[in-house]
């Protein structure tokens, strides 16, 4: 098999080249301050070319969260639809490897673009909520509803699980891409990983199921067992 053009090579990885400068560049100086120009001239190459792949800074966004954050969702219910083991376990192992490939990577800026940004964007905002909110939610709900189905979880409402899970990851996001980066407050000894494997494991403790609790024994007979 001969080997590929260097240009085509080139062709082909300059989608992902635009998306990983794109993703830079919109948390460092934010997605409304960020000119397509900039965007095409940290990756290499013309905005005219820029355009040829997204034709405006708003599709380029949605192809970031979609890249980022929206496949990694697919990836998850489709290894959910796999498992045969303990819930538990499926819960605990598809959380933290989602939140390590996103917290450790750029992708964990997507989340301060959507909080601080996406108001005066509402076509984004809509995007955003179809294409990781509501796939997220249901992946996870499914999860929680199977240790329900299968009695290894306590009848919680879903949705409230769902949310006392999630809503720490996004917060830990946005305190790496705000305060994190200010002086002095690397002081505040935040261990982000540990912090999300305890996190989990203390909603785990609180959704298990356990055997209905022996009815308090009355007075005369504790007296009685006593003697």
């Amino acid at each position: 098999m001969s080997p590929i053009p260097l240009r085509q090579r080139r062709k082909e990885a300059r989608p992902q080249e635009l998306l990983d400068a794109a993703l830079a560049l919109f948390v460092e100086k934010g997605f409304v301050a960020t000119r397509s120009e900039e965007v095409a001239a940290r990756a290499g190459v013309s905005k005219g070319t820029l355009y040829l792949y997204y034709p405006s800074k708003e599709e380029l966004l949605k192809a970031v969260i979609r890249q980022q954050l929206s496949s990694e969702i697919a990836a998850g219910a489709l290894e959910a639809e796999r498992y045969v083991g303990p819930t538990s376990t499926l819960l605990v192992d598809s959380l933290s490897r989602w939140w390590q490939r996103v917290f450790d990577s750029p992708a964990s800026g997507v989340f301060k673009l959507v909080v601080t940004e996406v108001r005066g964007f509402p076509e984004i905002a809509e995007f955003y909520v179809k294409e990781v909110i509501e796939p997220g939610e249901r992946l996870i709900g499914s999860i929680v509803q199977r240790g329900i189905d299968r009695g290894e979880f306590r009848p919680l409402d879903v949705n409230t699980v769902v949310h006392s899970l999630v809503l720490p990851m996004v917060m830990l996001c946005l305190h790496k891409h705000s305060l994190a980066g200010c002086p002095g407050m690397q002081k505040m000894h935040l261990d982000p990983h540990r912090f999300m494997r305890d996190h989990i494991e203390l909603v785990l403790q609180g959704m298990e199921a356990r055997p209905a609790a022996a009815a308090p024994r009355s007075a005369a007979k504790a007296k009685a067992t006593a003697k």
